[in-house]
């Protein structure tokens, strides 16, 4: 049985279909939702005067607002919101802009049960789920942008042995305990070098985190043979 609290839910996208498709895909889920849905911004900014939810699945397209522009102001107001964009929109330097705002996951609109759930249940206990092609996605965009757009204020700094390790591992998304598993070490040894990661690089998660990284190149040059095309 699943560990998971309640987890409050919403969906905003203003195709009606497809909302009830999610809500469909939400209530057979193995851990308990309450889910609300919103066809615009403004109707999802009035149920979010009642009630914030734990995670935001956000269509990019709206009506009445850009993808882009509901993630600034929503995690401006809230930022703890768990947003995971649904979009068809897939290019690389787009979703590695999106994870810089702020947002926890990025997965296709045709994502199924398996997928969401375990997006969702990342999400709420690591912060974060990237998929590979999430990560590729992100490091190739990053390679498209602008040293300019992607600047960090920090000089690079150096990391021991086990440091590098943990943070190659967590560019290429993988949980705390599916690092420890694959080092051997225990879920707090995990969280302590990633905790020392982020005050190294003065960075405030773990996507800002691998941004550093691959912006710094902290990855050396194994990092493209470990997260192949």
């Amino acid at each position: 049985m699943s560990t998971l609290p309640l987890v409050h839910i919403s969906i905003l996208d203003d195709h009606r279909l497809f909302r009830q498709g999610v809500m469909y895909i939400l209530q057979n889920l193995p851990f308990e939702t309450r889910v609300q849905e919103a066809a615009t911004f403004q109707e999802l900014l009035a149920q979010f005067a009642h009630q914030v939810p734990d995670v935001l699945l956000l269509d990019l397209q709206m009506p009445d607002i850009s993808g882009v522009d509901a993630t600034k102001r929503l995690l401006e107001a809230h930022p703890d919101l768990r947003i995971i964009v649904i979009s068809m929109h897939s290019t690389d330097d787009f979703i590695a802009h999106m994870f810089k705002l702020g947002v926890r996951s990025y997965l296709p609109k045709d994502v199924d049960k398996q997928l969401l759930s375990t997006a969702i249940a990342a999400v709420m206990a690591e912060g974060y789920y990237f998929t590979d092609t999430i990560s590729k996605a992100v490091v190739r965009g990053l390679n498209t942008n602008s040293p300019k757009q992607l600047s960090f204020q920090l000089p690079v700094i150096e990391l021991t042995p086990r440091e590098a390790e943990i943070l190659a591992l967590i560019c290429k998304g993988y949980s705390t305990n599916k690092i420890a598993e694959q080092l051997f070490i225990s879920d707090r040894t995990v969280e302590g070098h990633r905790k020392n990661l982020m005050e190294k690089t003065n960075t405030p998660n773990a996507v800002c985190l691998a941004l550093y990284a691959v912006k710094h190149g902290l990855l050396a040059g194994d990092f493209n043979s470990m997260m192949p095309l």
